[in-house]
């Protein structure tokens, strides 16, 4: 047993952060369950069940991003496996930032609970989608660069806060999701072709302003993320 322990120690210790961010992201999405639990006791409404399907699809960019990153270590896996699952990814990927749109759902208030606590529960199931996708981008967008270039690595970036907030779109007012465009690629494309062509103002502006705002917050953190890595090796001049 000590041996085995001695083994474990140094793999804990070297993905401390890796293993603390996955903890976390578990913790955050258990207790987003136990309020929608809580509120589906007292209220005897399964109002905002839906909450919890749409918190299980978040986590499947970020499942999908960690083993491709896990395996992107190999060159073996990198030009085989890599490629199936970013493909993968980029389509469950808008599932994370959409649940942050959920927040309109305060705007029909019921009287099954107090407004305070559907805002707490909405802003714990938001904030814990938009963290799973901010990590699972981190990831891949490490992926990219370590493959190709930091240019190639943040052209990923963009173009992915685009694409997803399109996605988010199409899940939001089309009410397509991730399994429409493997069940039926067709007419996913016809649709998103004719929406291309002729673009609605609502579309235009809700897809850049969230892309700009995903965008905004992602440089954000991992800005703070390299802040923390220049505090922990920190240059010295002269």
């Amino acid at each position: 047993m000590g041996a085995m322990f001695q083994k474990i120690l140094p793999f804990l210790n070297r993905n401390r952060y890796k293993l603390a961010i996955f903890g976390l992201m578990a913790g955050a999405s258990l207790i987003c369950i136990m309020l929608v639990g809580a509120r589906i006791t007292v209220s005897d409404s399964g109002r905002y069940a839906s909450l919890v399907w749409n918190l299980f699809l978040a986590w499947i960019p970020f499942l999908l991003a960690y083993a491709a990153y896990t395996l992107s270590w190999s060159r073996r896996w990198l030009y085989i496996v890599i490629p199936v699952t970013a493909f993968l990814w980029l389509i469950f990927f808008p599932n994370a930032p959409y649940i942050l749109t959920d927040l309109q759902h305060l705007a029909r208030q019921s009287m099954d609970t107090p407004l305070w606590y559907d805002v707490i529960m909405l802003v714990w199931f938001s904030w814990t989608g938009l963290l799973l996708g901010l990590v699972s981008l981190y990831l891949m967008h490490e992926i990219v660069q370590r493959t190709f270039n930091r240019m190639v690595g943040w052209g990923f970036v963009l173009a992915v806060s685009g694409l997803s907030s399109f996605g988010v779109y199409l899940g939001r007012f089309v009410r397509f999701n991730s399994w429409d465009l493997l069940q039926d690629p067709s007419e996913v494309a016809v649709t998103v072709l004719g929406l291309v062509i002729d673009p609605s103002l609502r579309m235009v502006a809700f897809t850049a302003l969230f892309a700009v705002f995903y965008l905004f917050v992602y440089l954000t953190l991992y800005s703070f993320g390299h802040l923390l890595q220049e505090k922990e090796n920190p240059v010295h001049v002269g």
